[in-house]
């Protein structure tokens, strides 16, 4: 009996101390937020980052032209980027996303649904 509850707890101690076999290397990973800066497209929608932090997306299959587009804020840190959509009625949207690619022409990232949006540089 003895050695059955040290056998036991030598297992909840094994299972406590052990970590994930998977890293989480991807917030280490650092991206450049010059690369970021321009417009962007996936289908119809579009996102215009400028180089102050500020931008705005839209839309063309939901009739939206850029005139109209709704403003964002956004940051870059490592690989989190976040957008905080400035809503016309009042109110802040926080957006948080986890970059996994960045290049001068392909931006990809995934948000916290493991759901991967892909972009192409058009400017």
């Amino acid at each position: 009996m003895k050695r059955l509850r040290i056998f036991t707890l030598l297992i909840i101690a094994t299972l406590f101390f052990t970590t994930s076999c998977e890293s989480d290397d991807t917030l280490s990973e650092s991206f450049d937020s010059a690369l970021l800066i321009g417009k962007w497209q996936r289908s119809t929608e579009f996102y215009l980052y400028n180089s102050n932090g500020g931008g705005k997306t839209w839309d063309t299959a939901d009739d939206v032209s850029e005139d109209e587009a709704q403003s964002f804020t956004w940051t870059l840190v490592k690989s989190e980027l976040t957008h905080i959509h400035i809503m016309q009625m009042g109110g802040n949207i926080p957006k948080v996303y986890t970059v996994i690619e960045l290049t001068a022409t392909t931006l990809k990232y995934r948000d916290d649904y493991n759901k991967t949006f892909s972009f192409t540089k058009v400017n």
